[in-house]
C-alpha cells in the first residue's frame, strides 16, 4: 500500500503523483491542508512538515526521489 501525503499546490506533490498515475500505480492521496489526522500520522513517520512524503509498504520517502521510488516499486526508470 502506497500513502502520498502532499497539498495540491506544491509542484513536487503533483510530478510524484503523476509519475506514480503514469507508472500505473494505486495509491491513497492525503491532503495535509485539509486532514489534520493525516498531517500528524506523516510528521510521525517522517519527522517533518514538509511535502511530499510517501510511505511505500512502510519505507518513507521524503521528497520526489525518483530512484528510491523506483527501487522500491521495483520499477524500470
Amino acid at each position: 500500500m502506497i500513502k502520498v501525503y502532499s497539498t495540491p499546490t506544491c509542484p513536487y506533490c503533483v510530478t510524484l503523483k503523476n509519475f506514480l498515475k503514469e507508472k500505473g500505480i494505486d495509491f491513497e492521496d492525503l491532503d495535509v491542508a485539509l486532514d489534520a489526522h493525516a498531517r500528524d500520522e506523516m510528521v510521525e513517520k517522517s519527522g517533518q512538515m514538509g511535502v511530499p512524503v510517501s510511505d511505500i509498504d512502510g519505507e518513507i520517502v521524503i521528497g520526489f526521489d525518483r530512484d528510491k521510488i523506483c527501487q522500491l516499486l521495483k520499477l524500470e526508470c
